[in-house]
């Protein structure tokens, strides 16, 4: 089993699309494991989008990830940051498919609704940053057995 982070964005979260991004994920198969509304401070955003530092687009985007309450979740599964990303959509949601949560649901790079682990190494991170490991509950789902070979 993998574990991935989603970040529902201020703009989903304002916009009252927590419960449609859940239900998307869940209908998938994953399972959510870990889950908080919070308000992401500028230490944590400057430290979460490291890797952003210096871009043009990097002081508009620690703006807005703090401008409002965000929901951040745990989601686990049979190969979950692909199906994540998959189920996201591509980040510009112009270019995203229909039927994706970005295709569906955002019209904006900047207003794209939902960030997803891009890797292992970048959930783990993440993850971390978010979550501490007393966050994160494994449980049995009586109906993985049904979802998963």
């Amino acid at each position: 089993m993998e574990r991935t982070l989603v970040l529902i964005k201020p703009d989903g979260v304002q916009r009252g699309l927590i419960g449609e991004i859940i239900a998307r994920l869940e209908r998938r198969g994953l399972k959510l494991v870990g889950m908080k509304l919070m308000q992401m401070t500028q230490e944590l955003a400057a430290e979460f989008y490291a890797e952003h530092k210096g871009k043009g687009f990097y002081e508009k985007l620690i703006g807005y990830i703090t401008s409002a309450p965000i929901v951040a979740m745990a989601w686990e599964g049979n190969q979950a940051i692909k199906v994540v990303r998959e189920t996201m959509g591509k980040t510009n949601p112009v270019e995203a498919s229909p039927g994706t949560i970005r295709g569906d649901l955002a019209l904006e790079i900047g207003r794209n609704v939902i960030h997803g682990s891009a890797d292992a190494q970048a959930a783990v991170r993440e993850l971390a940053l978010i979550f501490r490991e007393d966050e994160l509950i494994a449980w049995q789902r009586d109906v993985d057995r049904w979802v998963f070979e």
